[in-house]
């Protein structure tokens, strides 16, 4: 039987623990703006910087406050946290995110003794993720005498060869299940860097990994079959990816501010007018997704409210690309040809974040969130309150 554990809120206690915890990620999240243009190269992974995390204690801190951690797989104190990393490296914010994601499914879906094992894993600086791309056929399942074998591989997976604990979705039987396999899979031998020529997020260690071979027992496997596309927690996390690229569009407009200041341009009409928008965009893109960590929170099993949060979520992240290419084009036009300079401190953080940005199905996501809109009677100010 599966047993589903919700997050625990904090105690009072705890709440003194969430704010040394967010003080130390700041500091985490400034060596990492100091330390990318280092790991800025094709197959890097911020090694340093997930040290640091791992010191500051973001690997158990998704996990419950009875096994250790600060209960955070939503909410307020994620959404900061997130937000935080993506403003030092939108790659090691993609990084956490998957690891936060994936200590989450395995707390709704798994069992005690599951969590408690990955709770063990965390406390020991083990790296999660979560892995579901794939090329045909797949990732599958394959009945052995004793348990289960994996055949096949995955792509784009976030640190691969440096994720200990990958999970990722598998097909046996018609059915797709979560699976977390067992041996320790920070192994550069099954991964292959080379798919991942993309412009940006360099420094994530994308590419292939091949599990041919790795032998299963039933606790390897989290849940129940297709429990990984349930919703709404599979269209409602997307506000945590936007939550780190907030991260990324406050970082550019942090800079932005401080070229101006640095070149005494800052009196300049045109300039401050560039500034205000990318203010404007900023704001908006945070005001979006706290609300959508908010709405995404909630626990519900009413097929109605679902529909709302995953639409709502579809929203946010429509308005938080919109954000971030709205401020984009004000960089680099505010900062003009120095910031496509390789040795500029911001010209990296151009190409992370236009790289970061494109999050699959875009279009679909907003035609199904105005589908949803459309469907109601309610005045629009009322959908979601």
């Amino acid at each position: 039987m599966t047993v589903r554990v919700k997050p625990l809120p904090l105690t009072q206690g705890a709440e003194h623990s969430a704010d040394a915890f967010l003080d130390a990620v700041r500091a985490v999240s400034a060596a990492a703006f100091a330390n990318a243009p280092l790991i800025d190269h094709d197959g890097a992974f911020p090694l340093d910087d997930m040290a640091r995390l791992t010191t500051a204690g973001a690997l158990t801190a998704p996990l419950p406050v009875d096994l250790g951690g600060l209960g955070i797989t939503s909410g307020p104190l994620l959404l900061e946290t997130l937000r935080i990393i993506g403003h030092g490296s939108l790659p090691l914010g993609r990084l956490y995110e998957g690891h936060v994601n994936a200590i989450g499914l395995i707390q709704r879906y798994g069992t005690q003794s599951q969590l408690a094992r990955a709770a063990r894993d965390a406390s020991q600086g083990l790296l999660f993720g979560v892995w579901n791309t794939e090329s045909p056929p797949g990732l599958r399942l394959e009945r052995t005498a004793s348990g289960w074998r994996l055949l096949g591989g995955k792509t784009f997976a976030s640190g691969a060869g440096f994720v200990a604990r990958p999970l990722v979705t598998a097909i046996a039987e018609g059915r797709q299940f979560m699976v977390v396999p067992p041996l320790m899979l920070a192994d550069q031998n099954r991964a292959d860097l080379s798919s991942w020529q993309a412009h940006g997020m360099r420094a994530s260690a994308t590419g292939d990994f091949d599990f041919t071979g790795l032998t299963l027992e039933h606790d390897d496997i989290i849940g129940g079959p297709d429990d990984y596309h349930r919703q709404p927690g599979f269209s409602g996390g997307a506000w945590r990816f936007a939550a780190v690229q907030l991260g990324g569009i406050e970082r550019l407009v942090d800079e932005m501010r401080a070229h101006l200041k640095k070149t005494a341009r800052e009196g300049d009409p045109h300039q401050r007018a560039r500034l205000g928008a990318a203010v404007v965009a900023a704001e908006t893109a945070h005001l979006w997704v706290a609300r959508a960590a908010e709405i995404a929170g909630r626990e519900t099993d009413d097929e109605r409210v679902i529909a709302q949060i995953i639409a709502y979520v579809n929203l946010a992240r429509t308005a938080v690309e919109r954000a971030g290419l709205d401020v984009l084009e004000l960089a680099q036009r505010s900062i003009g040809l120095a910031g496509f300079h390789r040795n500029h401190p911001i010209e990296h953080v151009f190409r992370d974040l236009a790289t970061y940005l494109r999050q699959p199905a875009p279009d679909k996501a907003l035609g199904d969130a105005a589908t949803h809109v459309l469907a109601q009677t309610a005045p629009i100010g009322a959908l979601w309150r």
